[in-house]
This record gives structure tokens, sequence and C-alpha cells, in this order.
């Protein structure tokens, strides 16, 4: 990140204990930003990382929600920059409960939107993932519609200063809910590891790369883009779990067991569609996805220095 960013700015964390928002927080607190606040609704979590910090006098801790749009005004006075990181984000509970994704990630993001608006905000950059390129799931497509939205609110801020942006990138290891952990809890309670399925590939990045590409995407962005980062090779999760059998102490005693697709769940991942790459360019580490706008003189000027083409066709797992 540029060294000045945050110098003197109030920032807001959406989904602030979750692990790319947690770990957003602990880069910020390296900063000479002014304030930090953590908006989120699980009071254990926010209980947890006060400790993990300590006292700095820099951090706010906010209970709320996403869906209460007149809490959510109340965090944003005096905001600069948000992150929006809070959403519903396992994909069998979005699938089991596509209303409250909505909720969410859908009508929670337009009341981000709207209350930045409201608050005269400078920047948004609202997180997004790989499922919502050509989506398969409630997850991915409720992902979809945020970019959407997200796009589309910089026709919309008038006279304010505010712009908005995504940033999408793929499984974050070690994350809650993400394999490794459950891999361990697996072994630890002596069962053996789940796979859903030997042919599937994923792209998989550290947390600490996911909140560098936050960052990076927030010094460049201009409103309405779509920041893709250009991850490592994606890798077979049964390559991953025989790896991780061998190196777990625990690990020798235990087999694979192949459980099937989930609902929803893709054989391979896309985090640029072919499409989207027909209106992309390409900067250092990132791909840059620019908007499509029925009215594109209410949008942002987009230039970016060094950037070329993207090249035709999805970037994709396998």
């Amino acid at each position: 990140m540029k060294k000045n960013t945050f110098k003197n700015k109030t920032v807001v964390v959406t989904g602030g204990t979750g692990s790319v928002g947690s770990e957003i927080v602990r880069q910020l607190l390296r900063t000479n930003v002014r304030q930090v606040r953590i908006f989120s609704r699980d009071e254990h979590k926010q209980h947890e990382l006060k400790h993990e910090i300590g006292g700095d006098k820099r951090v706010r801790f906010l209970i709320g929600d996403v869906r209460d749009k007149e809490r959510m005004d109340f965090a944003f006075k005096g905001v600069d920059i948000c992150f929006h990181a809070a959403a519903l984000k396992h994909l069998p509970m979005c699938e089991y409960n596509p209303f409250e994704a909505v909720k969410t990630n859908i009508i929670g993001t337009q009341n981000v939107i709207e209350v930045a608006i409201r608050n005269n905000v400078e920047k948004v950059l609202a997180i997004s993932t790989d499922k919502a390129a050509d989506p398969a799931s409630v997850l991915g497509a409720s992902k979809l519609m945020m970019e959407r939205l997200v796009t589309a609110a910089n026709a919309t801020v008038g006279k304010t200063r505010t712009r908005f942006a995504s940033v999408r990138f793929g499984n974050v290891l070690n994350s809650r809910g993400s394999v490794v952990p459950i891999w361990h809890k697996q072994l630890e309670a002596g069962k053996n590891i789940t796979v859903t399925d030997p042919s599937a590939t994923r792209f998989l990045m550290e947390i600490s790369d996911a909140a560098g590409l936050v960052f990076q995407a927030l010094d460049v962005m201009r409103g309405g883009e779509i920041f893709v980062l250009k991850m490592k090779p994606a890798a077979r999760i049964i390559d991953l779990a025989k790896e991780f059998l061998k190196k777990h102490p625990k690990g020798a005693k235990r087999k694979i067991d192949i459980i099937g697709l989930r609902p929803g769940e893709k054989l391979h991942e896309v985090l640029m569609t072919e499409d989207e790459s027909g209106h992309a360019v390409e900067i250092k580490g990132m791909f840059v996805i620019l908007p499509q706008s029925a009215d594109p003189h209410s949008m942002p000027k987009l230039d970016y220095k060094k950037a070329k083409r993207a090249p035709r066709g999805a970037y994709k797992s396998n």
C-alpha cells in the first residue's frame, strides 16, 4: 500500500471480525491511520479480537448488522474509507437459506452504498469471491448482484466524493469454514478427512495475500472496477489433502473419503469469465474488469498507466 494512504483517515471495516476483515484491521493498525471502526454483529468475535489487539486507542468496536441501515448510518459518521467485508459466505448455508443471503449480501450492500453516499465517504471497496463469476449457487448469485450494485453506485453519487469498487479472489486458506481447519477437526476427532471430488480444483491464497490485494486495489481504484488477483496456479483439492495427511502427526492412520460436490458447488472455479475478459485490462499483479454502464458518461474516467488489454478467455482453476 502507499505510505500515506491512511494518514489521519477514519476507516470502517464491515465484517471486521471475519477472517479477511480482521486481517485488514491488523494491517491497518500498522499504518498511521487515525481511527479504525470494527463493525460486525458477533459480540464474541469482537471480544476475542479486542483481547488480541490490546489497548490500541485508535480502535472502536461497534456491534451492528449491515441489514440495519440506521445503525450503520451512525457508524459511518466521519468515515473516509470503508472496507465492506460483511457477508453470508458459506455455500451450503446460503443454499438452504437463500433469502438470508439476499438480505445480507444484496440488501446489506445497498445499505452500505446509501449510508456511504449520505456520509460522503471517500472510497468503498467491497470484498467479493470467485463464485460471483458465472455463478452456480445462491452465494455466487448474491455476490454477483453485490458487485453489480457496487459498480452501478458510481453513477448515482451526485456531487459527493464517494467512489465504489470490488475485489474478487479465490479460496482463502485457514479462513473460518475453509477446508484446512475442517480437516484439523476431523483428524482430532479420530475421523478420516473429506474431499468433495478428486478432480475438483481451486485457487488458493493466504489471508495476508487477500488483505494485500485489497489494499493494492484501494490505492489504484477510480470507481466501478472489479479487481482480480493474478493468483498462484490452482491446485487439486485432493492433492492438498494428501499433503496435509503427510504433514499432520495423526495423518498416517487416516484416509481421504470422497463425499461428492455439495449443492451449488462447482468442480472448477472461475475468477474472470471470457465475456468479462473482453472489457478487462492487465496491470501489475491484477486484472481489472472495467465497468459496462448503460450510461457511460455518468461513470468515473478510468485511466491506468502501463495497463494492457487482458488476454481473451476465462481465468479458470482448471
